[in-house]
């Protein structure tokens, strides 16, 4: 987990740091939702590759937003969970939803 020293004084900063490129949100996006197989995230945000969802879903796992379960089997199966704090996200993300929805029908409009 990172500490307070390595962070932004920014708030919005911060923000960008934790969450600032596009296959991390879509991560967010998809685990606020239900629990996910990491087979399910993959098959779920196309174009991203084995490694890169690895990459991502450490470095959340790591900032205390997502938990990571692993099942006992052949082969095992791994699951990953918003953890409570990462929960705090939801609202943001209606926010964003919302806006991008405003966004297009503004868009709409400027085309009538």
């Amino acid at each position: 987990m990172r500490n307070l020293e390595e962070l932004p004084e920014c708030p919005i900063a911060t923000f960008t740091v934790l969450l600032g490129n596009k296959w991390k949100l879509m991560i967010i996006r998809d685990l606020l939702q239900k629990e996910t197989f990491f087979g399910e995230l993959q098959r779920d945000l196309y174009g991203i590759s084995h490694k890169v969802l690895t990459e991502n879903l450490r470095a959340l796992e790591s900032d205390g937003l997502v938990k990571r379960t692993v099942y006992d089997g052949v082969p095992a199966r791994v699951s990953y969970t918003m953890t409570e704090f990462g929960m705090s996200l939801a609202p943001i993300y209606d926010s964003i939803a919302a806006w991008g929805n405003s966004y297009k029908e503004f868009l709409r409009q400027e085309t009538e």
